[in-house]
């Protein structure tokens, strides 16, 4: 389906999810840049760009990608997620890492 529609935003998000569930880490990231980066930004690739980074213990990663994330999600008026990723940010504390 994506080869049919590579502009697709949701068929790209799902790529990079099944990306991740593989545990082809470095693609699934890239595949979440890469919609964090359209116009508009994609706000859940900032979501799911970080939980991922925390998994892979990218602290200080996924603390910047939900600073950006929270940024853009405000920009879009999207409260509930600037808000989810808010959390996510809290729970992270400010420590380097």
């Amino acid at each position: 389906m994506l080869a049919e529609q590579p502009d697709d935003t949701f068929l790209r998000y799902s790529l990079a999810m099944e990306l991740q569930k593989e545990g082809r880490h470095q693609e699934s990231l890239d595949r979440f840049r890469d919609l964090m980066v359209d116009e508009p930004a994609y706000v859940p690739a900032f979501f799911m760009s970080a939980k991922q980074l925390v998994e892979l213990g990218k602290i200080a990663e996924a603390r910047a990608a939900l600073r950006e994330g929270i940024d853009e999600a405000r920009r879009q008026g999207d409260h509930h997620a600037a808000s989810e990723m808010s959390e996510l940010l809290t729970t992270l504390g400010h420590a380097q890492g």
